[in-house]
């Protein structure tokens, strides 16, 4: 009996210690990548609303996605050695992202703040105040793309 709880506390302790493992930069560079995805086909969907017929609660559910992941601090995912590899494709990412601390602070800050801005908006369901805030929203990720990404 002693050796099977010896056994189980190893087994737990193994268990834990690689659990705690930092992610390898391929999976940070998915993970990122799988998020920005999202991000754009929630963005399309509350385009597709604003430009065709209005539905509130869908417009609704993909801004509450965006501002999902716009408040979930996705800048852990850009960790030093993601700046080059691949995810599900090539990163994009030029590499003055990990020396521009302020510059990326400012812009993921301005996209949280239009991102829920634009959750509140669609839930009021004034078609026009959400066209325009979607505007501004995307306005954020222009900028943070022209600065920070290669294409």
């Amino acid at each position: 009996m002693k050796t099977q709880l010896i056994a189980l506390a190893a087994l737990v302790l193994a268990t834990t210690a690689h659990a705690q493992q930092a992610p390898k930069p391929e999976q940070l560079i998915k993970w990122r990548q799988s998020a920005y995805q999202t991000i754009a086909w929630n963005t399309a969907r509350v385009k597709a609303n604003v430009d065709g017929s209005y539905n509130k609660d869908d417009a609704a559910r993909a801004a509450a996605v965006i501002a999902a992941l716009a408040n979930s601090n996705l800048g852990v995912l850009f960790q030093a050695g993601t700046d080059t590899g691949k995810g599900w494709r090539d990163t994009t990412v030029k590499a003055n992202l990990f020396t521009d601390a302020a510059g990326v602070g400012e812009k993921a800050a301005a996209f949280t703040k239009e991102a829920n801005e634009l959750a509140r908006l669609t839930q009021a369901g004034d078609v026009a105040a959400v066209k325009a805030q979607l505007a501004a929203l995307q306005k954020t990720c222009k900028a943070c793309h022209d600065d920070y990404r290669n294409n």
